[in-house]
């Protein structure tokens, strides 16, 4: 639980209506946050509203630049500037071989990582000016041993890893003392998503130096 060091900071959960980000919001909030957080179906943001009282949602395509810029214009409009974003925006699609990696799948998997781009193009300068800027993502084993099954989706998330370290070294010569960015690996998220509740939670209890630019194993078997 964090000791207090959430307390008064703004939080944006991007892809928020999945078991994770319910279970991430949930714990961000207990910890003290204002949590904003993200999706694009409504019946999943009511559900998220209702099971974790005091969230702030809002409906968004964030593979849309412009309806992020639109965003995050309301948010400060409502709430002040953004300490911290937590991108869950993801999924899976397998394709069975090289030859089975259709476009419809890359597609798929580079919209999460259009809306990783988006939304941390848009809130650096809040994550830099903040006090503990944070930003943290999910990731996979599938980038450290790919196969030929899911060449798309490691190819993608490989993408992903590489803008959040590129994020963590702005990070590190603009504010290297107050913020960071964070990749958690899994294999599945299955059955983890209370345990990355808690490790969001813990990234503003630590020094922003410690943990930026870090790939943290989520999955105890990880080591």
């Amino acid at each position: 639980m964090s000791d207090g060091s959430l307390d008064g900071r703004t939080v944006l959960v991007a892809g928020a209506t999945s078991a994770s980000g319910l279970a991430v919001s949930r714990a961000l909030v207990a910890a003290g946050a204002t949590v904003v957080a993200v999706g694009t179906r409504a019946a999943g943001l009511e559900a998220l509203r209702t099971a974790v009282p005091g969230v702030t949602t809002h409906a968004c395509d964030l593979s849309s630049r412009a309806d992020v810029d639109a965003l995050v214009a309301r948010i400060h409009r409502d709430t002040g500037p953004v300490d911290g974003l937590v991108h869950l925006v993801g999924g899976w699609r397998g394709g069975g071989s090289i030859a089975g990696q259709t476009d419809a799948d890359w597609d798929f998997f580079d919209r999460g990582f259009r809306t990783l781009r988006n939304t941390t193009r848009a809130l650096v300068d809040d994550l830099v000016a903040s006090p503990a800027g944070r930003l943290a993502s999910v990731s996979s084993t599938a980038v450290d041993a790919p196969t030929a099954g899911a060449a798309n989706y490691a190819a993608a998330k490989a993408a992903a890893d590489a803008w959040v370290r590129a994020v963590a070294q702005g990070f590190r010569k603009d504010a290297p003392d107050t913020a960071a960015a964070a990749v958690f690996v899994v294999r599945s998220l299955d059955g983890l998503e209370d345990r990355l509740g808690d490790e969001v939670v813990r990234l503003w209890d630590v020094d922003a130096a410690t943990v930026n630019g870090t790939r943290l194993p989520l999955d105890p078997s990880l080591g």
